[in-house]
C-alpha cells in the first residue's frame, strides 16, 4: 500500500520583518487582480493562510484593505488614501504648477520654483532655471529651515500660530538672533505676509540671493505648496521686488485656481 501524500508546510524565513510582510501582501493586489482570497494570497507570498489572515485583519481594522461581502475575498480600502493623500497631492501640484512656472520664468527673467512643506522644513521639488547667465538656483529636494528664507516665512504664516512659535522655540526653524523679542517681531511679519499675499526675503539669508515666495492653495483652502523666484540680488531694486512679489502672486493663484480653490 502506497504511503500516504503529505503537503509541505509553507516555511516561513526567520526573523522576516513583519513590515516586509504586510507590504508584500498589499503588493499582491493589482490592476488585473484586485480581488484576492487568502489562499491566493499565502501562495504568493510563501507565508502560512494563518499569518496572512492575521495581517488582513488588521489592515482590515485600519481600513487599508476592505472585505468583499459576496466573496469574502479581500480589496485594498479607502484607507490607503488618507495615506497617500499627501504625497498625492504634492504629485498633483507639482504636475499642475509645471507650464505656470514657466511662464513665470519666462516672464520674469528670473528662476522660478516649487517648494512644499515638511513639517518644518521648506522642500525644493520643481525649477525652472533663468535664463540668465548669472542666476540663482538650488538641487531638487534641497530644504531649508531658515525663518527668512521667503517660502518658509509663506509655509509659517499660513501654519496655526502656536503651531509657528513651537517651531521657532525649538529652533526646528531659525531665527538669527533668536530672543523672545525678536520672535515677537518676526510673528508680526508673518501676519504682514499673509495680508499683502506673498513673503521676500531680500539678501537676508545671503548678500547675494533675493526670494519672493506666495501661497498656492487647494480646493480645501489649505496651503500645498509655494510658488517662488529667486534672483542675484544685484538685479532686484526695492521697486523691482514689489514686481517680483506681485507676478509670484499671480502665478501662486492660477496655480491654486487650477487645483480647485476658491477664486476670492
Amino acid at each position: 500500500m502506497a504511503a500516504p501524500t503529505t503537503t509541505a508546510p509553507v516555511t516561513e524565513p526567520r526573523g522576516a520583518s513583519v513590515i516586509v510582510n504586510v507590504i508584500d501582501v498589499l503588493r499582491c493586489f493589482t490592476v488585473e487582480n484586485p480581488l484576492l482570497g487568502v489562499t491566493e494570497i499565502a501562495a504568493q507570498v510563501g507565508l502560512h493562510k494563518s499569518s496572512i489572515s492575521r495581517i488582513l485583519a488588521t489592515l482590515e481594522q485600519e481600513r487599508i484593505v476592505a472585505r468583499d461581502e459576496a466573496t469574502r475575498k479581500y480589496a485594498l480600502g479607502l484607507g490607503l488614501i488618507a495615506i497617500a493623500g499627501p504625497l498625492l497631492a504634492n504629485l498633483d501640484v507639482r504636475r499642475t504648477s509645471f507650464p505656470f512656472l514657466e511662464e513665470l520664468a519666462a516672464q520674469t527673467g528670473e528662476t522660478a520654483v516649487l517648494t512644499i512643506w515638511d513639517g518644518a522644513e521648506s522642500v525644493s521639488v520643481e525649477q525652472i532655471a533663468s535664463i540668465h547667465l548669472v542666476k540663482h538656483t538650488s538641487a531638487m529636494g534641497s530644504r531649508y529651515n531658515t525663518a527668512l528664507s521667503a517660502s518658509v516665512q509663506v509655509f509659517l504664516a499660513h501654519e496655526q500660530p502656536a503651531r509657528a512659535e513651537a517651531l521657532l522655540e525649538t529652533r526646528a526653524v531659525v531665527l538669527p538672533k533668536d530672543t523672545a523679542g525678536a520672535r515677537a517681531a518676526y510673528l508680526k511679519r508673518l501676519e504682514m505676509v499673509r495680508r499683502v499675499g506673498y513673503a521676500a526675503n531680500h539678501g537676508e539669508t545671503s548678500s547675494e540671493e533675493v526670494g519672493v515666495a506666495a501661497p498656492i492653495f487647494d480646493h480645501r483652502g489649505a496651503v500645498v505648496a509655494c510658488a517662488m523666484i529667486a534672483a542675484p540680488y544685484y538685479r532686484v531694486s526695492e521697486e523691482h521686488l514689489a514686481e517680483l512679489g506681485s507676478a509670484c502672486v499671480r502665478t501662486a493663484r492660477k496655480i491654486s485656481t487650477r487645483l480647485g480653490a476658491s477664486a476670492a
